[in-house]
């Protein structure tokens, strides 16, 4: 049981990757204020989000506690909005790094999945190194993408392609104005995989206690980088939230 006085729980929820072991840089950074863990996302085939979002229920309640801070990037960042929707009053706060309310290019979400399962896994390190450009921050170092490439290799085929299906059906447009927690949408401005900066200022303009900020210079996957540190932003915004409650929205561009 967590002690009543402990600091606040910080649940990085990965993307679609799903192991949780990109967070390596941001929970050390993050143990001063926090109390910082990674959710892993089951390697299975036959979850759906809501599946998902009761695993995430589960874990929360085992390891957690009662005072919770979801950060969630990218496909991390659907499953995190998709959990507050459904347990509206379990969340102190949601970061919401790079992610969306629906995939609009959904052409994207039948095509990927089946060039993925005639490929073989195997080769799946060689095609990382082809699609760097569009998923890393540009001044990313050379041992921030060797470390990234070492921890890629534990990512599961099934569950991967699991959630690239589980996108295609994801839409929470019309369900933004439900979400009750305060939350800080980030985006980075040199994303080359999605619109992130456009999504996450529709969305901050639609969640009642949203707020949009915009990362200069990072790319879609940020938080391995050297000179990025989360605190920077969850830090202000969080004691922001604690000391005056209430509607925040002001997004930055």
């Amino acid at each position: 049981m967590t002690p009543a006085s402990a600091p606040p729980a910080l649940v990085f929820v990965p993307g679609l990757d799903g192991t949780a072991l990109m967070f390596y840089r941001q929970i050390p950074l993050a143990a001063e204020r926090f109390r910082p863990m990674g959710f892993p996302l089951p390697n299975d085939a036959a979850l759906d989000m809501d599946d998902l979002v009761a695993a995430l229920a589960t874990f929360l309640d085992r390891e957690a506690g009662p005072e919770v801070v979801l950060c969630g990037e990218s496909f991390g960042g659907a499953l995190s909005l998709s959990f507050a929707l459904a347990y509206p009053d379990r969340l102190r706060g949601l970061v919401i790094l790079n992610s969306f309310p629906v995939i609009r290019e959904r052409w994207k979400l039948y095509l990927g999945p089946l060039a993925l399962r005639l490929l073989p896994w195997g080769a799946m390190p060689i095609v990382r190194r082809f699609t760097e450009a569009r998923l890393h921050s540009p001044h990313a170092r050379p041992e921030d993408l060797r470390e990234f490439r070492e921890r890629s290799k534990r990512i599961g085929k099934a569950g991967y392609l699991r959630r690239l299906e589980i996108l295609r059906r994801y839409d929470i447009r019309d369900r933004l104005g439900a979400l009750r927690p305060p939350t800080l949408f980030l985006a980075g401005d040199r994303d080359r995989l999605l619109p992130a900066v456009s999504e996450a200022q529709y969305m901050a303009e639609r969640v009642p206690r949203g707020k949009a900020v915009v990362l200069r210079g990072y790319g879609h996957i940020c938080m391995i980088n050297h000179d990025f540190d989360l605190m920077d932003y969850i830090g202000p915004w969080f004691e922001r939230e604690l000391r005056a409650p209430g509607r925040s929205v002001d997004s930055t561009s």
